[in-house]
C-alpha cells in the first residue's frame, strides 16, 4: 500500500521504536511507516488502517507492537474475532495485561457478554491502571445491558470515579454511559442531570452527550440553510396584520 512522502517513520512512540530495533534497519523503517498509517487512519478510515496493519504485520509478526496495532486496526473495523486474536498474541509476548478491558470488549463483539463479565471479575482487572479499570467498568456495564441487565448496569456504573468532581480522561465518557443506562432504564430526570455532568467534563468533545442533553431538553437544531424551515417561519409582523 502508498505511503505518503511525509511519512518517515519516526512519528511512531519511542517504546514502538524500540521494540523495531530488533529488525534490520530498512525493514524496521518499512515497518514504522506502516504503524503511522494505521494511527494516523484508525478513527478516520479503519478499513485504510486495516491494510496498512496487514502489511505491518506480514513484514514483522514477531514484534508486539505490531500485533497490538493489528489488533486495534481489526477492533476499529468491527473485526473482532480476528482482533481478539492479535490482542492475545500480543498479551502473550509483552505478558502485560493493559489489553484485558479492549480483550473482553471483543466477547462482547462476538455476541459473548457472558464471557465479558467472566473477564471482569478475573484478577487481571486489579494488575490494571485505574484508566484501564474504569474501561473495564464500561465494558462490563456494556455487557449487563447486552443482557437487558439495566439496573445491573447502573449498579457496575456507580463507583467512586463516577462520584468524583475531578475531571480525568475517562471521566466524561463515565459519566455519559451512567446517563445513557438511566435514561435506557426510564430515569429520565437523572439522566438530564448526568447528561449535564458529562457536558461539563466533555473538554474535547468525544461524546455527544451536548445533543443527548438538547434532545431531552426539546431543543430542536435548524439548518441555516434550510429554505424550507426559513419559508414556514412567519414573518415578522405578520401576528400584527392578523390581529
Amino acid at each position: 500500500m502508498p505511503i505518503p512522502e511525509d511519512v518517515t517513520g519516526d512519528e511512531i512512540d519511542k517504546d514502538v521504536r524500540q521494540e523495531l530495533q530488533s529488525l534490520p534497519k530498512t525493514l524496521a523503517e518499512d515497518v514504522a511507516k506502516n504503524l503511522v498509517m494505521v494511527a494516523r487512519l484508525i478513527d478516520e478510515d479503519p478499513e485504510g488502517a486495516y491494510g496498512y496493519s496487514k502489511v505491518a504485520l506480514r513484514l514483522a509478526s514477531r514484534v508486539a507492537a505490531v500485533r497490538e496495532a493489528a489488533g486495534f486496526a481489526a477492533y476499529a473495523s468491527q473485526k473482532y474475532s480476528e482482533a481478539l486474536a492479535e490482542f492475545r498474541a500480543a498479551r502473550r509476548m509483552t505478558g502485560s495485561v493493559e489489553l484485558w478491558p479492549v480483550m473482553a470488549d471483543c466477547e462482547r463483539g462476538l455476541g459473548r457478554p457472558e464471557k465479558a463479565l467472566d473477564m471482569a471479575g478475573a484478577p487481571e482487572v486489579h494488575k490494571l491502571d485505574k484508566a484501564a479499570q474504569v474501561e473495564m467498568r464500561l465494558v462490563a456495564a456494556g455487557a449487563r445491558r447486552d443482557m437487558e441487565q439495566l439496573d445491573a448496569a447502573i449498579v457496575t456504573l456507580q463507583s467512586p470515579e463516577l462520584a468524583s468532581h475531578s475531571v480525568q480522561p475517562w471521566t466524561a465518557r463515565l459519566r455519559y454511559a451512567y446517563a445513557d443506562a438511566l435514561l435506557a432504564a426510564g430515569r429520565e430526570g437523572e439522566a438530564r442531570e448526568w447528561f449535564a455532568k458529562a457536558v461539563e467534563a466533555d473538554r474535547d468533545g468525544s461524546t455527544d452527550a451536548s445533543d443527548r442533553l438538547a434532545e431531552l431538553d426539546g431543543v430542536d437544531f435548524v439548518d441555516a440553510l434550510d429554505e424550507d424551515a426559513v419559508k414556514d417561519e412567519p414573518a415578522e409582523g405578520d401576528d400584527d396584520a392578523q390581529s
